[in-house]
């Protein structure tokens, strides 16, 4: 019997994404990823909520769809129905609602559903690599619309779309993250929103809401969604309890009307996203999402306070930032001679893991000196120390802060 390794190297299809690095362990200050806080995670909750559903329903395992259907656990999607109303201002009923493997898989099978390689998008300059890559891979361009303090500016998304109908371009759709923008907090007020759906209607392009930090608004208080402002049905909205309960779960929705969801099903060919985890999130959410999404906020927003005082103490003002909305990240901007892809590399060795801004922007010059910050998953200790080892490593690499913990660096230290 032959003891070499099978070479697989030839069998390969071209277009493939690099190989995934081997994961060697968490680094000691993770600032990356979309990770929550571990302390809020509702454990005795979900124990509780998981014993009495299995109890009453766990025989229900045994169908596939847990005889509610291909668009996922009934209760599940009463829920979403009922909190989408009270929290976003959408009417909808659970037969518009499609649970699915987290917003992951909502980004991939409204792509699936709606674009082709060649196609053009409408997205955000600073946006989800998620969505960013997913674009690259289909061979689909992005346009990206530069952003304020009020999210995407509607004066450059209307000149990009005139631009493009000169071309005779129609995208395929405009892709936004109006409440808590990722990666960089921001909130549109309903006005811009109204003036986007004009947009939208005039253009004849649709938009995709994808709503997955929307729980996270300091406060609670939040505009009416997109899908909800809507009259013409041209809005498909997504969402996840990734933020709200945990990441790990993997659950999320699509919400939109019939004749995008009877695409998106033939597509979805899984046999279901994970059964356990609905039946589950159904029996938690109904009596304790309202009082346990405000507690949440509560330690995100202390810890984002320890986040901006530790990068005001080690980086003064060579880190500029403006105060999200609510989330989990800080957009930060460092001086232009800062490359944050170099960053991370020296950063990541002394154990200090960021997300450089190039991969989260369609302009790779305007994010070269950005990184994004996620300050949820670590302690308010480990945000204090993370940052002044970035602050060192930054300072012997690019001379930036010339000021470490407000003490002038002499140029012999």
């Amino acid at each position: 019997m032959s003891t070499g390794s099978f070479d697989f190297a030839s069998l390969l299809p071209a277009g493939l994404p690099a190989p995934a690095a081997k994961w060697t362990g968490a680094p000691r200050y993770n600032f990356t990823g979309g990770n929550n806080d571990a302390d809020q995670v509702p454990v005795d909750g979900l124990i509780a909520a998981a014993e009495a559903v299995l109890r009453r329903e766990g025989r229900t395992l045994a169908n596939y769809g847990l005889k509610s259907g291909p668009q996922g656990y009934r209760p599940l999607r009463e829920f979403l129905a009922r909190k989408l109303k009270h929290d976003a201002g959408i009417s909808c009923t659970f037969d518009d609602v499609l649970i699915v493997s987290g917003s992951l898989q909502a980004l991939d099978l409204i792509n699936g559903v709606l674009l082709a390689r060649g196609d053009t998008v409408i997205i955000e300059q600073d946006t989800y690599q998620g969505a960013l890559t997913r674009l690259n891979r289909l061979g689909v361009k992005a346009v990206g619309i530069p952003l304020d303090q009020d999210g995407m500016r509607m004066e450059a998304l209307a000149a990009a779309l005139a631009d493009l109908k000169r071309r005779n371009v129609r995208p395929k759709y405009i892709y936004t993250i109006p409440t808590v923008q990722n990666p960089t907090g921001t909130v549109m007020p309903e006005h811009r929103r109204s003036e986007l759906l004009r947009l939208s209607q005039d253009y004849g392009v649709p938009i995709f809401e994808d709503d997955c930090y929307a729980d996270l608004v300091w406060g609670g208080r939040r505009p009416p969604a997109l899908y909800a402002m809507s009259k013409t049905g041209g809005v498909i909205h997504i969402g996840s309890f990734s933020k709200s309960i945990a990441p790990a779960l993997r659950v999320g929705f699509i919400l939109a009307g019939w004749q995008i969801l009877s695409r998106t099903l033939a597509l979805k060919t899984d046999a279901g996203s994970g059964a356990l985890e609905q039946m589950v999130l159904a029996e938690f959410c109904a009596p304790h999402f309202e009082a346990h999404v405000p507690k949440l906020r509560r330690g995100l927003r202390a810890k984002l306070e320890t986040l901006m005082a530790a990068l005001n103490e080690q980086f003064g003002t060579a880190a500029e930032f403006d105060d999200p909305k609510g989330g989990i990240f800080l957009w930060v901007k460092l001086p232009d001679q800062v490359d944050t892809l170099k960053l991370y590399q020296s950063a990541l060795a002394a154990g200090v893991a960021i997300n450089p801004g190039p991969e989260w922007s369609t302009n790779a010059g305007h994010g070269k000196s950005r990184m994004r910050l996620c300050f949820a998953s670590p302690t308010k200790d480990e945000i204090s120390r993370g940052i002044a080892v970035l602050a060192e490593v930054c300072r012997k690499e690019f001379g930036v802060p010339a000021r470490i913990a407000n003490v002038q660096q002499h140029a012999s230290s």
